[in-house]
């Protein structure tokens, strides 16, 4: 029997709901870049839980909670957030691109990093008991760092062990052929991948070229003005739609900064509650149905999380 792996628990597919795929809900980067820019540590508790309720209020259900290891990942916060929400989050195991990996991943081999995953998959994170969802591997701009392939070749391996979907980082959208490649060649099918990011290559001739893969299409940039208009991103994808891919679209708004958060006091920020409360209806208007709206945030995440435990 399928089922999609969360934070407190196993879940039926059909009880997913609304879910956005790609956010982060306690993030702690590493020195120096915490220093550096201390907008980007969100490690309030308290606003986390404000922000997810405010979410479940707007009318979402899930969120798939993309940090990794040497970015904070914290599952007991995670699981404390979404006791308090009744929000179901689905928390990941992998590693982010190599700017941010700890020096110790370049020393690994894909199988000692895939049975790493595997246990936080099939075990648990750190002895907390929860167990990740969903497997993350990621690419720098441009390149895919040799340590950067050690983790997709792992990703592949606990993939293959587990049955759990793999999402991935872009940077700037770059390299998604390329992860694809790897991915595939390794015995993934494109139907269990995510690729993350895409909304900050807007450019129609490779989007096409990426979605005909046949692999998810990460559209998480919502509401961030400083990449792309949202008028883009909705012409973007009603190309896909024309094109027969609205199956594969995902929505998220990636929003790792404090600013971005009304909850920590940026009356500003978009905030969780911007994609239902804005955007969906901005879609709407410009003419997509309701129902296919509906296949962006509930039918495919539901379809591409689900996993049979191997």
């Amino acid at each position: 029997m399928a089922f999609i792996r969360t934070v407190r628990g196993d879940l039926n597919p059909s009880d997913l709901g609304v879910t956005y795929m790609h956010e982060h809900l306690y993030f702690l980067p590493p020195e120096p870049f915490a220093s550096q820019d201390p907008d980007l540590r969100l490690d309030d508790l308290g606003a986390a839980i404000r922000e997810v309720t405010w979410f479940k209020k707007a009318g979402g259900s899930a969120i798939v909670e993309m940090t990794t290891p040497e970015l904070g990942r914290n599952p007991d916060v995670l699981r404390r957030i979404s006791e308090a929400s009744g929000v179901h989050i689905i928390a990941t195991t992998g590693f982010n691109k190599a700017k941010f990996s700890a020096s110790w991943v370049a020393e690994r081999t894909p199988e000692t990093l895939a049975e790493e995953m595997i246990r936080d998959l099939t075990h648990g994170i750190n002895h907390s008991g929860v167990r990740a969802g969903v497997i993350k591997a990621s690419s720098s701009l441009n390149e895919i760092t040799p340590s950067e392939v050690t983790v997709f070749k792992a990703a592949a391996l606990a993939h293959q062990a587990t049955g759990a979907p793999i999402s991935t980082h872009t940077e700037a959208g770059t390299m998604a052929l390329e992860q694809i490649q790897l991915l595939t060649s390794a015995g993934v099918s494109p139907q269990r991948i995510l690729i993350g990011h895409l909304d900050r290559h807007l450019d129609p001739d490779y989007l096409l070229t990426v979605a005909r893969t046949g692999v998810y299409l990460g559209f998480d940039q919502i509401s961030k003005e400083k990449y792309a208009p949202d008028s883009r991103r909705i012409e973007m994808i009603k190309q896909l739609v024309a094109e027969g891919h609205a199956d594969q679209i995902m929505l998220s708004g990636d929003l790792a900064r404090k600013s971005y958060w009304p909850s920590f006091g940026f009356g500003n920020g978009p905030g969780l509650t911007y994609i239902l409360w804005r955007f969906v209806s901005r879609l709407i208007e410009e003419g997509l149905p309701p129902v296919t709206v509906q296949r962006f945030l509930i039918d495919n995440p539901a379809r591409f999380l689900a996993w049979v435990e191997k």
